[in-house]
């Protein structure tokens, strides 16, 4: 995808220099924090869409339902079926990614199917202890980071790869779980697993971690204050732009403008911003090489999605910021865009 007719072919004819590392400060705490709520602010407002919203408006048993006993008997059915879902998940995990053990030469001692199902079984519980006390997604978001941000160093930390595995289990138990939902509850709740989903996928501990380090005026973090609270929205415009793009394109879940494959594709354009913002802020692309870009390898071969999807989505994500964020602050992000852009080329994957 070309931006306009006009635009520079690739996004590596934008121009910007590297920012110097920014000197720590004592005030790490406050920036975290603010880093965190900026975040959590994406959540139902970006999920829930005024077509869902209306259809909300418009069921008769909406006030029993959203009611502290109507969510309450929803959490509790879902809990009683958790164990159940945690096995159907996994089963669909190990049919999609039991072979990239073998081709990839993962460890399989690291992946532990019933440590996998445990942790897995304890944030969904978690979760749906907060839905049911009608905890919003937002603060849920703030409550539980520090949960997921353990689970990822945990299965990160010797093989970032294993963190797909656990991410697609994750995934699956809240499709299970949202399919014995009326579509009315699974408005009300899809918030709350998307939180999971953003939190597992996502390296919010470590960017956090890393604003910790700046200065409460470094340039550097007033760029990713600025991106992260619009990059939802930039994912729902680059999303429309790369479906157009490649109309009647078929995953392995659907078509890209399917509710599924959508939501999925979403969070992964968030997940790419997320990563770029980690980058700038630890001034290295070390964990895209780490992490990112093996977990791709990994999963979008099997999940159908061609490399040529990723350039036009990193084209796109460039095209975004440009309109959206002052020209000192893109010129924060260029570099590693460009990386990014240069790891994910189809010439890289050739022979493939």
């Amino acid at each position: 995808m070309t931006y306009t007719a006009a635009s520079p072919a690739s996004s590596s004819a934008f121009v910007g220099g590297l920012h110097q590392p920014a000197k720590s400060n004592r005030s790490g705490h406050s920036k975290v924090s603010s880093l965190a709520a900026l975040w959590a602010r994406n959540y139902f407002v970006s999920v829930t869409t005024r077509d869902d919203a209306e259809q909300l408006r418009k069921t008769a048993s909406l006030a029993e339902m959203t009611s502290k006993q109507g969510r309450s008997r929803t959490a509790t059915k879902l809990s009683s079926n958790l164990t159940l879902a945690s096995a159907q998940a996994w089963s669909m995990t190990e049919n999609l990614l039991s072979e990239e053990v073998r081709r990839h030469g993962i460890d399989p001692t690291l992946i532990n199917p019933w440590e996998i199902a445990a942790d897995s079984h304890e944030l969904f519980k978690k979760a749906l202890i907060a839905y049911g006390d009608r905890v919003t997604p937002r603060r849920l978001s703030v409550l539980i980071s520090s949960d997921f941000g353990q689970v990822r160093h945990k299965y990160t930390a010797q093989d970032p790869r294993a963190i797909g595995f656990v991410s697609m289990q994750f995934h699956y138990t809240g499709q299970v779980l949202l399919s014995e939902l009326s579509a009315s509850e699974r408005i009300l709740l899809e918030p709350y697993f998307k939180v999971m989903d953003d939190h597992l996928y996502m390296p919010l501990r470590a960017a956090y971690e890393a604003a910790a380090r700046h200065s409460y005026h470094s340039p550097t973090l007033k760029a990713v204050q600025n991106l992260l609270p619009i990059s939802t929205r930039i994912a729902h415009a680059v999303h429309k732009r790369v479906s157009r793009q490649h109309a009647g394109y078929i995953s392995h879940n659907g078509t890209l403008t399917s509710p599924m494959v959508k939501t999925s594709s979403i969070r992964d354009i968030e997940m790419f911003q997320v990563y770029l913002c980690l980058c700038v802020l630890e001034d290295s692309i070390q964990s895209v090489q780490r992490e990112l870009f093996p977990l791709c390898v990994m999963l979008y071969p099997r999940l159908h999605v061609k490399w040529q999807l990723v350039q036009d989505m990193l084209q796109a994500i460039g095209w975004e910021m440009h309109d959206r964020l002052h020209p000192n602050e893109v010129a924060a992000f260029l570099p590693y865009l460009r990386s990014l852009t240069e790891m994910f080329s189809c010439d890289v994957f050739r022979s493939a």
